[in-house]
C-alpha cells in the first residue's frame, strides 16, 4: 500500500525545495577568492634557423613548434593573467603589442601568434645574447615577466671575446628561456626573395668564425696572424654553421647570468607550469558565480517532481 498522504507531503516539500533553490540561484550571488596571475611578454626568435624542421616530432618546423606553445600557453594560463607579443631578429627585440587579457582578448591574441613568420626578419643576423638582454629591457619597461623563445643559434658565432657581459642586474626581471628544437644538427632551409624555398645553406653561404672584437687568447700562434692586418688571424676557417641545433648548454649558461630559468620546449610542450614557476606572481580577486549550486538542487528537486508525476499516470492506484 502507499500512502497518499505522505507521497502528496513529500510532493509538497520537494515542491517548496525547488522554488527556493530557483529564487536562490536568480539572486546570483557570488564568492571571491583570491588567485595569483602573471604578465609576460613573449618575444619569439623568427631568425632562418628557426626554420629548420626539428620542432616537433611530426617534421615541424621550430617557429611552427613555437606557435603550438604559444597557443597551448594562452589556454593554460589563469584568467587575469597578460600576455604580450614580440619578435627577435638581428640583435634587437620588436614589441607587437603590450601584454593583454588572455581571457579577453583571446581572439586576437591567437590571430596575432599564427601570423609568426620568418619573414618578419628585417636582418638574417641573430646575436641571441643581445637580443636576451633587449627583450629583458623591453619587459621591465612593461613591468612583465619574459618569455623568450629560441633555438640559441649565434649568427654569426660568438667572437673570441665570448659572451657579451649583461649590463642589467640578475633576476630583476624575471622569467623563462625555452630551447626550440633538437640536439641533432640539421640543415637550415633556404629561401628566395619571393619566399620559395631553394634548399638549404652550404658551408660557404655562412660565416664560421666572428673575427669582430679583442682577438682571443693564443690568437698571435693562428695562420696568417699579423698584430695590426689580421690581429684574429687570417686562415680560412670552415665549420658547421650552416647547419642548426637547440644550443641548450648555451641557452643555460645566458639563463644563469640573467637569473632566469630555463627549459627545453621538447620536454615542456605546456609552458605554463614552468613560466609560473620561474615568474613574479600578482595576486588578484577573482569572482566565482555561486548560483550553479541552488541551481543544480532546483534541477534535481524537479527531476524527482516529474518522475512522481510520471509514476502516478502509469499506476491507476496512485492519486496525486
Amino acid at each position: 500500500m502507499i500512502d497518499l498522504d505522505i507521497l502528496k507531503e513529500k510532493r509538497g516539500l520537494m515542491l517548496m525545495g525547488a522554488t527556493f533553490a530557483t529564487l536562490l540561484a536568480l539572486t546570483n550571488f557570488a564568492w571571491t577568492r583570491e588567485q595569483r596571475v602573471l604578465d609576460v611578454m613573449a618575444i619569439v626568435d623568427v631568425t632562418g634557423s628557426m626554420n629548420a624542421r626539428d620542432g616537433a616530432e611530426d617534421g615541424a618546423s621550430r617557429l611552427e613548434a613555437t606557435r603550438t606553445a604559444l597557443r597551448q600557453l594562452v589556454l593554460d594560463l589563469p584568467c587575469g593573467s597578460r600576455m604580450g607579443l614580440g619578435i627577435f631578429t638581428e640583435r634587437r627585440t620588436f614589441a607587437l603589442f603590450a601584454p593583454a587579457d588572455v581571457c579577453a582578448d583571446y581572439e586576437a591574441m591567437n590571430g596575432a601568434i599564427d601570423e609568426l613568420d620568418w619573414r618578419m626578419a628585417w636582418e638574417g643576423d641573430s646575436y641571441v645574447a643581445r637580443g636576451l638582454y633587449d627583450a629583458i629591457t623591453s619587459a621591465g619597461a612593461f613591468k612583465s615577466n619574459i618569455l623568450f623563445l629560441t633555438d640559441g643559434q649565434e649568427a654569426p658565432p660568438l667572437p673570441a671575446s665570448g659572451i657579451p657581459d649583461f649590463e642589467g642586474k640578475p633576476g630583476d626581471v624575471k622569467g623563462l628561456i625555452v630551447g626550440v628544437g633538437g640536439a641533432v644538427k640539421m640543415p637550415i632551409p633556404k629561401y628566395d626573395d619571393d619566399g620559395r624555398e631553394t634548399g638549404s645553406y652550404a658551408a660557404g653561404d655562412v660565416p664560421h668564425v666572428n673575427r669582430h672584437g679583442l682577438p682571443g687568447k693564443g690568437m698571435e700562434n693562428s695562420i696568417g696572424w699579423h698584430p695590426r692586418n689580421a690581429p684574429q688571424g687570417g686562415d680560412v676557417v670552415v665549420g658547421e654553421e650552416h647547419l642548426t641545433s637547440m644550443r641548450g648548454d648555451y641557452l643555460k649558461d645566458l639563463a644563469s647570468r640573467t637569473g632566469m630559468s630555463f627549459v627545453d620546449l621538447a620536454s615542456h610542450r605546456k609552458l605554463a607550469e614552468p613560466l609560473l614557476s620561474a615568474s613574479s606572481l600578482r595576486p588578484i580577486e577573482i569572482e566565482r558565480s555561486a548560483a550553479v549550486f541552488p541551481a543544480s538542487v532546483a534541477l534535481i528537486l524537479a527531476a524527482g517532481l516529474f518522475g512522481l508525476s510520471l509514476a502516478a499516470r502509469m499506476n491507476p492506484k496512485i492519486k496525486t
